[in-house]
């Protein structure tokens, strides 16, 4: 555990916090990085279990951030799906006092920047009487179903049922109408009840930051804007689009990814789907089974980054692609062979696919990733939603093949019209990211704020 005191010279210590997944870890360390950007003049506090820290501690970063750790007090992310009510526990009561200790070892912090989703952060802050800023890592969009479904189901014995959701609670508040039922579904009820707890600590934050763009998310930032007496911060894309090249010291990452690359600069021109289901969930085996016959029978170029089984997919796919258990994944999305990419729809995932402009096939599971697939489909309109694991129903593989049809033909007419957009939505990425845009904007003030400009 690295217990350097903060030097005197310097205008502010952040001591960050992260929801100890990947897809917060992630935008998290990605934001900190944007923070150390600008300014010399503080120091970043990475806090992480030591499980944690053996995954991201050969990630670069720099000086100016360092990493401090707790005892693994949650279970491992493999086992988060099978026992989300111990996880949660765990974070609530075990994380939360291994937190409390490490604060009273670290020098005082001027700003404590945690995840929306620790929903004990704001209060023990305040309880030490040091700014709290929370970090929102998925979409704006959410963030306001999220509010809405906390005002019609408020408390800890909230009552949340799909009547409710059909009947009382038809559309979201502050944008455009989206039928609430159709974004959660009876399973999941449980699930959304305990995610829902974090809403009501935002309201005793100093600042709210949001993993989006004004750019894309303006009607939704600016709904929150005027709902929230404390300041709204769109510090987005949370993505590491300054790094190109894999960790230094990490020569088997290295190798796997020059694979990668090498394999990708043999293929033609938008002629690869990329295939990737994020860092949580797998894909059903008969699912599977449909893409994989598809893939083989079609024989299109792909690039499928699959966690588990592996062997057996490259054994049912044929020889047109290549599997990897893993890849850069903005590295890959920005290279010119991608024709689009086959995702769950996930907010870090949906992100990277826009900022580097590939269409999205949206195949989500649970929660938000498909409040995003709609957002892709129906206002955003770089792709489509072609299935999920909510359905019974299988995607088969002749309704596959036909989506691939319509896709690799680059210059068909509904092919074109998606990547038109997708291309569109990229230009608002490159605008946000620009000297003068969103990003660069907010970060300014958001640095001023907290530690006086430095």
């Amino acid at each position: 555990m690295s217990m350097e005191e903060v030097p005197p010279s310097l205008k502010g210590h952040l001591v960050v916090l992260p929801f100890p997944t990947t897809g917060h870890v992630n935008p998290m360390m990605n934001l900190c990085k944007f923070l150390a950007s600008r300014t010399t003049d503080v120091i970043i506090t990475f806090v992480v279990t030591e499980e944690w820290l053996r995954c991201i501690k050969s990630h670069p970063k720099p000086q100016a951030i360092r990493f401090t750790t707790m005892p693994n007090v949650v279970p491992s992310e493999s086992h988060i799906l099978d026992d989300m009510h111990l996880f949660s526990q765990s974070i609530n009561n075990k994380m939360k006092a291994a937190f409390e200790h490490l604060l009273d070892q670290l020098d005082p912090p001027t700003v404590i920047i945690s995840d929306v989703e620790l929903k004990w952060a704001s209060a023990v802050a305040k309880q030490r009487n040091i700014p709290v800023a929370l970090l929102w890592t998925m979409s704006a969009s959410f963030f306001c179903t999220y509010r809405q479904l906390d005002i019609l189901a408020p408390g800890p014995d909230r009552r949340l049922t799909v009547d409710l959701l059909e009947k009382e609670a038809e559309y979201i508040q502050g944008t455009e109408p989206i039928n609430l039922r159709k974004l959660v579904h009876e399973k999941e009820l449980g699930l959304l009840k305990r995610a829902l707890d974090c809403v009501p600590a935002v309201a005793k934050t100093d600042y709210l930051l949001i993993n989006t763009i004004e750019e894309l998310e303006a009607e939704q930032i600016n709904y929150l804007k005027e709902k929230f007496p404390f300041r709204v911060y769109p510090v987005g894309p949370a993505i590491p689009f300054t790094e190109v090249e894999p960790p230094s010291d990490s020569s088997a990452t290295a190798t796997d990814l020059d694979h990668i690359i090498k394999w990708l600069d043999c293929q033609p021109k938008l002629s690869v789907l990329y295939i990737s289901m994020g860092s949580l969930f797998s894909m059903s085996r008969p699912q599977m089974e449909e893409l994989a016959s598809a893939l083989k029978t079609s024989g299109v170029r792909f690039l499928w980054a699959c966690r588990s089984e592996a062997e057996w997919v490259k054994h049912k796919c044929g020889d047109k692609g290549l599997v990897v258990p893993w890849c850069e994944q903005l590295k890959v999305l920005s290279h010119s062979s991608i024709a689009c990419f086959w995702s769950h729809g996930g907010w870090n995932s949906t992100v990277e696919a826009c900022f580097a402009g590939v269409p999205i096939l949206g195949f989500p599971f649970f929660l938000d990733q498909f409040s995003n697939c709609r957002q892709i489909t129906e206002e955003w309109k770089n792709g489509w939603k072609v299935g999920g694991e909510r359905s019974e129903k299988l995607l088969r593989k002749e309704e596959i093949m036909e989506l691939i049809k319509t896709l690799m033909e680059v210059e068909s007419g509904e092919g074109r019209e998606k990547r038109d957009k997708a291309r569109q939505v990229k230009m608002l990425f490159g605008k946000a990211i620009a000297e003068g845009g969103s990003l660069d904007k907010n970060l300014s003030a958001f640095v001023e704020d907290i530690v006086g400009g430095c």
